[in-house]
């Protein structure tokens, strides 16, 4: 099943069992998140429309208060020791982890989402949000590339970044929306159900057709 059509269909679970509930047992229904990556077909200052990675269309709230982040690329080199960093990553046979993506969070996102966990990007993928407690050359097999050992309360894990790989780092868009938030912009949004209806609630977007690697 496609992103699009799970995103439909948890929409519609979670209303269904919002308006099941009798009156007087009824509780707040937890908020599905999921995750929508495209292009923006459509958007105004109420509603987002958006061309699902599979071509699939999904139709949003636009709340006044929609967090939006501009991505940005970067070189290797802005992986430093003690960056505090997300990998997306796959898992390999060797117990690794082989990065297809690296976030450097700014200073201020320090500890944010910090842990292992899977990651929806991919089949497989993986997430660490960790700080780079050591860094070096990566194995001959991966000319070019970084090996980060990555540090998180609970463990560490040891990820390969091949050269070549998307490093990015965002910030906030503050007053720039108008200028990123346009048809066409490559996003990535993180949506919910409020009131009953598909709301986007974040939005990590990409200037002049950069893609967010995320």
């Amino acid at each position: 099943m496609s992103k699009a059509k799970i995103l439909a269909t948890s929409f519609a679970m979670a209303a269904s069992t919002t308006l099941s509930l009798p009156a007087p047992a009824q509780a707040p229904a937890a908020e599905p998140t999921v995750r929508v990556r495209g292009a923006i077909a459509h958007v105004d200052a109420n509603s987002l429309t958006i061309k699902d990675r599979s071509g699939e269309i999904v139709t949003l709230v636009r709340p006044a208060d929609m967090r939006v982040l501009e991505v940005l690329p970067l070189d290797m080199a802005a992986i430093k020791p003690n960056s505090f960093v997300g990998a997306g990553s796959l898992p390999q046979p060797d117990g690794t982890q082989r990065a297809v993506e690296v976030l450097v969070f700014p200073e201020a996102m320090r500890g944010t989402g910090e842990g292992f966990r899977p990651w929806d990007y991919m089949p497989n993928g993986t997430m660490t949000n960790a700080t780079v407690s050591a860094l070096a050359a990566a194995p001959a097999t991966v000319p070019g590339g970084k090996k980060l050992v990555l540090r998180y309360k609970d463990g560490e894990k040891t990820v390969i970044v091949p050269r070549g790989t998307p490093i990015v780092t965002f910030k906030p868009a503050q007053d720039d929306q108008a200028a990123l938030v346009v048809q066409g912009a490559k996003v990535t949004v993180t949506a919910q159900v409020k009131d009953g209806r598909p709301t986007a609630s974040s939005m990590l977007v990409g200037r002049k057709g950069f893609t967010p690697p995320m």
